[in-house]
């Protein structure tokens, strides 16, 4: 069996957040680090290899947490960078995954790195990986990955054919949690929270989507290119197909700061 990867994007430092890493918030029963709580369920299913994506601000922080190596797991680093004086923000998730197209050599799931999947989660992908090459991801209901906070919310929400295959995945804008109804979705429309299982030749279409992006928005500074669009854009070219699956555990978010206490109660209490 080849090496499966773990590629946890964490290029980024949160300005909702307070501009600290968000990763590197205590929220585990033992004290430990966001981060340090998904790899430990990442790492119960069996990868062979970490690659964190990291940013300028990020870079040195966590070689310093982690060095090379985690609970005996091999850590490679990609540095996701961009020109300030063209760009205000990086290119986006698309973006961050392709700094590290020569560190993928292998079978790789990608997620956030401030996000609580479940190591049912980690291990349903690896599991699909070790039996198909086929591409996959992990639909959440949608009530379970939206704040009880009031207010609208954007979610990516799969289209799902008889067989369990993606067809499109859409960002769906204005989604009110008090009124699912009204937005056209049910609390069972399954959601994605940035969770893929690609393999390494994946990389290769999305840089091609990459440049063709850029050179189609040189001028805006803000733009980004993002990873649910473009891999729906690879379905329906019959580029890839991917799998979709359900998931027992339920998906944490960290986005204020005041969430970092709700996630620490969570896990603690195991109320989620």
């Amino acid at each position: 069996m080849s090496d499966i990867a773990v590629v946890y994007m964490v290029a980024g430092i949160s300005s909702r957040f307070g501009g600290k890493i968000k990763q590197f918030a205590k929220v585990g029963p033992e004290g430990e680090t966001l981060i340090e709580y998904s790899l430990k369920q990442a790492l119960t299913a069996g990868f062979t290899k970490i690659i964190f994506i990291v940013g300028n601000k990020t870079e040195k922080p966590f070689k310093e947490m982690f060095g090379d190596s985690y609970d005996g797991i091999p850590i490679y680093y990609a540095l996701q960078s961009y020109d300030p004086s063209e760009r205000d923000r990086p290119w986006g998730t698309v973006d961050a995954v392709c700094a590290a197209k020569d560190l993928i050599d292998c079978p790789f799931v990608v997620c956030n790195g401030d996000d609580i999947y479940g190591e049912n989660t980690f291990k349903t992908m690896v599991g699909h990986i070790r039996e198909s090459s086929e591409c996959a991801s992990i639909g959440y209901k949608l009530i379970d990955v939206l704040p009880d906070g009031g207010g609208n919310h954007n979610r990516g929400i799969f289209v799902v054919d008889e067989s369990g295959y993606v067809k499109d995945l859409k960002e769906n804008f204005g989604i009110l949690k008090s009124d699912l109804g009204a937005s056209g979705f049910n609390e069972n429309s399954p959601c994605s929270t940035n969770f893929f299982s690609l393999g390494s030749e994946v990389v290769g279409f999305l840089n091609e989507k990459l440049e063709k992006f850029k050179a189609e928005n040189t001028s805006d500074r803000n733009v980004e290119c993002l990873l649910p669009d473009e891999l729906s854009n690879l379905i329906k070219e019959g580029k890839i197909v991917m799998k979709l699956y359900e998931t027992p555990d339920k998906w944490i978010g960290v986005t204020n700061p005041e969430d970092e206490e709700i996630v620490r109660e969570k896990l603690k209490s195991n109320s989620f």
